[in-house]
């Protein structure tokens, strides 16, 4: 089995702030940083940390190349990241004395990726492998389809919610793993439970990862429902807390782990994630969260 992560990479750009800018305010920045970013590169990093062989498919410009060899030093093979003549994409992020964060994305590169570069890249790859996706790339739609008729297993990670996003086949979706402000968005509720109850009524062959933040996460397929406590953790940074518990989650699905396992490795490796600055650089080893947890699969 191999898994591809289809996704975006960014220049994220981290401005430390009092407080998250409101409407009309101009207000000084008290750190800045320029980190490696994006979903899909956060994601790749976290399943490669976690022990997870990982292909990586994207595009970048000639500005980004500084990020296919950080994928690379991460242990992350990037045979299918292809360069572009046009800027990679970038993220302007604000993060608050609180750790809380706020985020603007330019898709760039990221938004160039066509029908022929899925199926070159998709057609490395055959029945029971198994690709994530998230929403940070253009042809999102493209991938479900062509990932659903060579007979991959499809992961999402509907981040960002779009219109578009709810046009696509997501009756082929196997594991959606996303957060409250996500789920909302798909179903129009806002109490957790009844946000599983609308998606799997509508999808009901998939399985539900949903993370509550604070409440911890909570995974739903079937009849079954698996509650999962957060870890307490002094937050300094939440960007890529989300990012690491997808790839730690499905690391650990996919090393043949029991659903309450995957949660239980899932939350801490984001606890430890919430606790440090930056994004791909801030999420730790697997060896990192056993050791601080006394945790062994």
């Amino acid at each position: 089995m191999k898994l591809i992560n289809f996704g975006s990479v960014n220049v994220d750009h981290v401005y430390q702030l009092n407080h998250l800018v409101r409407k009309g305010e101009t207000i000084a920045s008290t750190d800045y940083r320029k980190n490696e970013g994006g979903k899909g590169f956060n994601q790749a990093v976290a399943l490669a940390k976690a022990g997870q062989k990982v292909y990586f498919a994207g595009a970048i410009g000639a500005d980004g190349l500084f990020l296919k060899e950080s994928l690379n030093g991460y242990g992350v093979d990037t045979m299918y990241l292809e360069v572009f003549d046009i800027p990679t994409g970038h993220a302007i992020i604000q993060v608050d004395e609180d750790g809380s964060n706020s985020i603007i994305l330019y898709g760039g590169a990221n938004r160039r990726i066509t029908e022929e570069m899925v199926e070159r890249v998709l057609n490395q790859f055959a029945g029971g492998d198994v690709v994530l996706l998230q929403n940070e790339i253009c042809g999102g739609h493209i991938i479900l389809r062509e990932a659903a008729r060579r007979g991959l297993r499809i992961v999402l990670n509907p981040s960002p919610i779009t219109p578009e996003l709810l046009t696509w086949p997501l009756e082929y979706v196997e594991w959606f793993i996303l957060n409250e402000v996500e789920a909302e968005d798909m179903t129009g509720e806002k109490e957790p439970e009844r946000m599983l109850d609308v998606i799997l009524r509508k999808y009901p062959r998939s399985h539900v990862v949903l993370t509550l933040g604070e409440q911890g996460a909570i995974c739903a397929y079937e009849s079954c429902r698996v509650h999962q406590p957060a870890v307490p953790a002094r937050a300094v940074d939440s960007t890529a807390a989300g990012d690491t518990f997808t790839g730690y989650f499905l690391h650990s699905i996919l090393n043949g782990d029991s659903v309450e396992t995957a949660l239980t490795v899932a939350v801490r490796a984001a606890a430890i994630t919430v606790s440090r600055p930056g994004a791909a650089a801030s999420i730790p080893v697997m060896e990192e969260v056993r050791h601080a947890f006394v945790h062994k699969n």
